[in-house]
């Protein structure tokens, strides 16, 4: 409920505040930049879907994206796990979203690089995606499609920055609660 999500921000953002107070020290010593903000993806009579965000520069760019989906009219905040029936939309998405980063890599010749095997380009020391998990980044559009959100470094290389794949409806029929949010 609202209650229970203004609680966790209000955690959040002592954690953000304590790390901020370290972080101050490295950026008064020129080491280090921070941006924090929020973007809204979707905002109907029905759905609001945000992402807040928090981005630090320190030698590289590093960008944390938390997006949260509320159904404005019941009040409530959306989770990944209750659009749907049971737990066999994880491995759907997920096989969709190994297909598609590996058809990127593919169509850009390795430009663009994800941690998916499969391709010439892909050094698989640095890790390999498997799954999303039902505390995965989402968020819905307006057309009611469902996107998954990456956090930089989760699965591709930092200069690939966040990364954000839309998933076909028509994949998750079988397994979705209803088409309620999703259409």
């Amino acid at each position: 409920d609202i209650e229970a999500l203004n609680k966790k921000y209000a955690e959040e953002g002592k954690a953000l505040y304590e790390q901020f107070k370290v972080d101050i020290e490295e950026m008064e010593a020129g080491n280090m930049s921070l941006n924090s903000g929020y973007v809204i993806e979707t905002d109907t009579d029905e759905l609001l879907s945000f992402g807040r965000y928090v981005e630090v520069i320190v030698v590289s760019r590093s960008t944390v994206m938390q997006y949260t989906t509320i159904d404005k009219k019941a009040e409530t905040v959306i989770t990944l796990p209750s659009l749907f029936k049971n737990d066999r939309y994880s491995d759907i998405i997920s096989r969709y979203i190994e297909d598609e980063l590996r058809n990127r890599m593919i169509e850009t010749q390795g430009a663009d690089m994800y941690f998916v095997g499969g391709t010439e380009w892909h050094d698989e020391s640095f890790g390999v995606f498997e799954s999303i998990s039902p505390e995965q980044n989402f968020y819905i559009t307006e057309a009611g499609k469902l996107v998954i959100s990456f956090d930089v470094y989760e699965v591709a290389p930092g200069f690939m920055g966040l990364v954000t794949v839309e998933i076909p409806t028509e994949l998750l029929e079988d397994v979705l609660m209803s088409n309620k949010y999703i259409k």
